[in-house]
């Protein structure tokens, strides 16, 4: 009798980004990636000991791929923003995989590679040692905000958009002008969450850097 298959780290690895692209870290188990490999679950825990750990593979995969052939260049503000654009765009393919590297994150290869990078960069902003964890840290946080937030407007249908944008105009346009006034008065002028998503994250991550900078003028002054 032939043997039940083998599956590779990197062939599990595949079928979960899959079925996480189709669904998302709740709906995820390992019972389910069993049944599309074909096997049982008890073959992949030879493999990872439980489903975050096997989250946190997936999602580092994503970071590997945004590190893929980067190279430092620029000052440390040109540096950070060009990682944070390539994260964002890795993510902007496989937006359901953003939620897992927000709430599981990671420890592979691909974190180390981006956390080396922000820790250089942050190191050659001038800024003293002791506050670059902290300024890390922020950052970090901020990325995989935006990042989470951009993904879960990518992953709505354009039937739930069209929902959305009528609530939008019922909420805003139709704000009663006595009891929200100045709702009423910037109505026309207020954009639903959709609109301008890149500017507004290199606006926000502009806005954090500018912040490190003013930091490390006021120690020079």
């Amino acid at each position: 009798m032939t043997g039940r298959r083998r599956w590779s780290t990197e062939e599990i690895l595949d079928t979960a980004a899959e079925l996480l692209r189709a669904g998302d870290a709740d709906s995820f188990s390992v019972r389910k990636l069993a049944a599309a490999l074909g096997t049982d679950s008890s073959s992949l825990y030879r493999h990872f000991r439980n489903k975050t750990e096997l989250l946190r593979a997936v999602a580092d995969r994503i970071l590997l791929a945004a590190m893929d052939g980067y190279r430092p260049e620029g000052d440390w503000k040109q540096r950070i923003t060009a990682l944070a654009l390539r994260l964002r765009a890795a993510f902007g393919e496989q937006p359901q995989l953003a939620a897992v590297w927000g709430r599981y994150a990671s420890g592979g290869t691909g974190s180390r590679l981006v956390m080396e990078e922000l820790l250089q960069a942050l190191r050659a902003s001038g800024l003293p040692d002791e506050e670059v964890p902290v300024r890390y840290h922020r950052i970090v946080l901020l990325l995989a905000a935006l990042i989470a937030s951009d993904a879960g407007i990518s992953t709505i249908t354009p039937t739930e958009y069209e929902q959305a944008m009528e609530q939008f105009r019922v909420a805003v346009l139709g704000a009663d002008p006595d009891r929200f006034p100045a709702l009423a008065h910037f109505a026309r002028d207020i954009r639903p969450l959709g609109a301008d998503r890149r500017a507004a994250f290199e606006e926000v991550l502009a806005a954090q850097l500018a912040h490190i900078e003013a930091r490390i003028e006021a120690r020079i002054a």
